[in-house]
């Protein structure tokens, strides 16, 4: 990036918020993800007029421009893989309204998702997504990745949520999709296009939400399995009951051992548990709710069942869930987080599967996931400077993915396809799918100029 450009980006921005120097570099050469590639610049724009002079100079200069919010993607989203500029919208964070009455917020994509919901705590409303990293993740990033979570089961994902979009695109024209209504089907679907599309097609600016009204009441069990599959037939039966929990969640055993050796929780060692969340409106609701699950659990021959009777007993059931990452990363130098889905039937056979081919390739695999819609985690913990793990990491990932499109599953539930499975696309999509995918950014982004290098595209 010569000179001329860089003076260009600090008019459009101003001095402050650009920087070329080496630490920030470096800070913006990597997301959560193992990934990494520097970029050249990068900029902290604050308002629609900017980002769109910003990708009009991009444009215009052929340089590649990443958006980026707080930079918790797994996949490698967030990486400017061919360099260029990074646009952080961290300072675009503005919460600017929130309308009770007709259910929805409008927030700027710098947002973070806690501070929504505690915005919206006071009304007795919240987004329900929840995504893992929902203490520091952006709204923005949320749309980009179609985030889901730990309430996927009954909620749904970002983009069960987003009614309209303020977008910018590449050549600096700004877009607007939807509307503040419920209900739409005026002309194509423009807003779910730009959901989930990874920044790829545009840089959103500007989200408008739909928003629920908070369940009074919450209950929460947990159950031990000796036997995978017994906890996949578990998940699969509560799915097709009636019931719909807010929360169904499973931890292996790989996990569970992670856990106790880097903490004092002293949990099981079984082969899973499966930490399950009911809510509601009224008590028998709830409860009615929770007793169909635990009676599932039991009928499948659960080891022991604990019900959290108060508050902080539900917390205490939900730390082996929540502490898994962090145990998780502790294994060892490097861990790849994957993100599949099967169909719910398929949930017990693709657990086997993991357990399986962690043991073929001698891999540590500790795997938690959102069991309650089939989008599982494995985690593949390796030593990234041992050549030979690399490569045994490399086999099992591609075995995983085609036992994972041989269920009928897909890539990825929630995290995003980004560089960490863009070698993948073509297992699950054919070649008509490709060839669309790949018009849509031609069209969007002649000069490919938006995060290249992602999405297989």
């Amino acid at each position: 990036m010569d000179e001329k450009i860089k003076r260009e980006l600090m008019e459009i921005v101003g001095e402050d918020c650009f920087t070329d120097r080496l630490i920030d570099l470096i800070s913006y050469s990597k997301d959560a993800s193992e990934h990494k590639r520097r970029p050249e610049a990068a900029v902290w724009a604050t308002t629609t007029e900017e980002v769109s002079a910003i990708l009009k100079l991009a444009n215009q200069e052929m340089f590649p421009v990443t958006a980026r919010g707080a930079g918790t993607s797994l996949a490698g989203l967030a990486v400017p893989e061919h360099g260029g500029l990074v646009l952080d919208l961290g300072r675009m964070n503005k919460i600017i309204e929130i309308n009770i009455e007709d259910r929805l917020a409008v927030v700027q994509p710098g947002v973070v998702y806690t501070d929504l919901e505690k915005a919206l705590a006071p009304h007795g409303f919240f987004f329900p997504p929840d995504p893992a990293s929902g203490k520091v993740c952006t709204l923005g990033g949320n749309v980009a990745t179609n985030a889901g979570g730990i309430k996927g089961a009954k909620y749904g994902t970002t983009k069960d949520y987003v009614l309209a979009l303020e977008v910018v695109l590449p050549d600096g024209r700004v877009l607007h999709t939807g509307s503040k209504c419920m209900k739409s089907v005026s002309g194509y679907d423009l807003t779910k296009l730009f959901v989930g599309s990874e920044g790829t097609l545009g840089v959103v600016t500007e989200i408008t939400l739909k928003i629920n009204p908070r369940p009074a009441l919450t209950a929460t069990a947990m159950a031990t399995f000796q036997d995978l599959e017994d906890a996949g037939r578990a998940v699969s039966e509560i799915m097709y009951s009636g019931i719909v929990p807010s929360a169904l969640e499973v931890v292996d055993q790989q996990t569970l051992i992670a856990i106790n050796q880097n903490t004092d929780l002293d949990l099981p060692e079984v082969e899973a548990i499966l930490v399950a969340e009911a809510d509601g409106h009224t008590k028998e609701e709830t409860e009615y709710q929770l007793s169909k699950i635990i009676d599932i659990f039991k009928k499948n021959r659960a080891g022991s069942v604990t019900r959290a009777e108060k508050p902080e007993d539900a917390e205490a059931l939900w730390t082996a869930r929540k502490s898994a990452y962090a145990v998780a990363s502790r294994i060892n130098n490097n861990l790849f987080v994957e993100d599949l889905s099967v169909p719910m039937s398929k949930v017990p056979d693709m657990l086997r599967a993991i357990f399986d081919i962690a043991k073929k390739y001698d891999l540590k695999m500790p795997t938690v996931g959102h069991a309650g819609d089939g989008n599982l985690h494995p985690s593949i913990s390796i030593d990234g400077t041992n050549p030979d793990e690399i490569k045994r990491m490399q086999e099992a990932s591609t075995e995983l993915f085609k036992k994972v499109i041989g269920f009928g599953g897909t890539l990825t539930g929630e995290h995003g396809i980004g560089l960490a499975k863009a070698r993948f696309m073509e297992m699950e999509h054919d070649h008509v799918a490709m060839d669309v995918m790949r018009s849509i950014k031609r069209t969007f982004d002649p000069n490919n100029i938006l995060n290249p290098g992602k999405m297989g595209l």
